[in-house]
């Protein structure tokens, strides 16, 4: 069953021409995860395993419909890439970045609890719903289907646990 990510979920990856963007979005891509659009400012009209690259989240989210947006890039620049998804329409985001601020997650966590946007991170490995569709980093040969979710802030503590549920 999933919950937040499935078959259907449309994904766009900011700061997928990055060295983690491209490659973690590689991996997705390799699992089936929808991936419709990158976004990196000054990229646009570029392709990367052919995904379209878009200069905004506005125009990408429009030639695309996307809902989905998982965020690849340094700290300095995640808070602001966190707004631009949300001003965008996005109503899910992953934030892989780590290192943000506490006061500057404040001020976003308020502005997305206003604009009714769920935010997965920011220093997260991502969700999961095997089989279906992957937004993150996670090694998605290590989960399985079935009746159990986890949830947890830490990758290494998540992978433990799946491991030990899934043998």
């Amino acid at each position: 069953m999933a919950i937040y990510v499935d078959k259907k979920t449309r994904v766009i990856v900011q700061g997928i021409t990055g060295r983690d963007g491209s490659f973690h979005s590689r991996q997705m891509l390799d699992y089936g995860t929808n991936i419709v659009a990158g976004v990196t400012p000054g990229k646009g009209g570029s392709e990367i395993y052919g995904v379209p690259v878009f200069d905004s989240m506005a125009e990408a989210v429009e030639k695309t419909k996307a809902n989905t947006s998982i965020i690849f890039v340094p700290p300095m620049f995640a808070v602001d890439a966190i707004f631009e998804a949300a001003r965008s329409g996005i109503s899910l985001i992953v934030c892989i970045s780590e290192g943000i601020p506490a006061i500057d997650m404040v001020k976003v966590y308020n502005y997305l609890k206003e604009k009714g946007v769920r935010l997965i991170g920011p220093n997260c490995p991502g969700i999961i719903s095997p089989g279906m569709s992957k937004v993150g980093i996670l090694p998605a040969q290590i989960f399985a289907k079935g009746p159990i979710g986890v949830v947890s802030r830490s990758g290494t503590l998540t992978y433990e646990i799946v491991h030990n549920l899934t043998i």
